[in-house]
């Protein structure tokens, strides 16, 4: 057996073909999609995603700003000015380039966030939601795996789910979003004991632990849909992921590639939820 690659790549870039058509009429209509984009600092990673999310709203037909602060910024300032793009209505989507400086608190500047604005779905009020189903804006990682595994027709319902990795950004709303849908739920942690023996027995096995090559052949199911959220830079500067993908690959159905794999599709979604609240907007107004 030889897995079914999924390209998170081509994949992105259908979805936001289709999301365009949405984008372009809502400026037809004077309202004319917005992202805001906060970073404090000049953290290297942080400045490349900045600069891919821009990239990617212009194709997008959206508005984007990135306004920047210094890593001696203080939070009230960065507050100040979230306050101001909640109260633009040119801007539809704010976001908040983590990690933030450590003198920072991150949840009060989530929490500062308009909820309808809260394209990356951290707030709390989201967060809170996806335990009912109800979430404004879901988190952008995990509402891409679900889309990755609609669009290759890999059936979520009455299916055992594993994610590994409880993180509040992917792990735990991965779970939610999953359980939601109709799986059975298995979480695990870096940590879990004789953790192959809940890895073997996934359907769909979702790895967001950020530990190179963790998860090996002998830990998959054959024919196990393998979603890989993991990015690692190695020493010799190439990226990897959590899954061993050259053994996995020959026993697993589905599997994901790092790079190329769900990291196109986290951008793609904010795109999408971007445009939503746009939409949203729009019938508010």
């Amino acid at each position: 057996m030889s897995a079914k690659i999924i390209d998170g790549n081509v994949l992105a870039r259908e979805i936001r073909a289709e999301w365009k058509v949405r984008s372009d009429l809502l400026t037809e209509q004077g309202m004319q999609p917005g992202l805001a984009v906060i970073i404090v600092g000049s953290n290297p990673a942080s400045s490349i995603y900045v600069r891919n999310k821009a990239r990617a709203c212009d194709e997008a037909g959206i508005h984007s700003e990135i306004h920047s602060f210094p890593e001696s910024a203080n939070q009230d300032e960065v507050i100040l000015r979230i306050r101001e793009l909640n109260a633009d209505p040119r801007i539809h989507g704010i976001l908040v380039q983590l990690p933030l400086p450590n003198h920072f608190e991150s949840r009060e500047i989530i929490a500062s966030i308009s909820v309808e604005k809260d394209v990356d779905g951290f707030h709390l009020y989201n967060v809170g939601a996806l335990v009912t189903g109800n979430t404004v804006f879901p988190p952008c990682t995990p509402f891409g795996v679900i889309k990755m595994l609609e669009k290759n027709n890999i059936a979520i319902e009455g299916r055992h789910a594993v994610v590994v990795g409880r993180s509040n950004i992917v792990g735990k709303p991965m779970a939610l979003m999953l359980l939601e849908r109709g799986a059975t739920i298995t979480i695990c942690t870096s940590k879990t004991r004789n953790l192959a023996d809940h890895t073997r027995r996934a359907d769909i096995l979702v790895v967001a632990t950020g530990r190179p090559h963790m998860i090996t052949s002998d830990m998959v199911k054959p024919g196990a849909a393998v979603i890989d959220v993991g990015i690692n830079r190695m020493p010799d500067g190439k990226l990897t992921g959590d899954v061993d993908f050259e053994s996995v690959k020959e026993v697993a159905g589905h599997l994901t590639p790092v790079p190329g794999g769900v990291g196109p599709m986290t951008i793609s979604m904010l795109l999408c939820s971007t445009i939503a609240a746009a939409e949203r907007a729009l019938a508010r107004a």
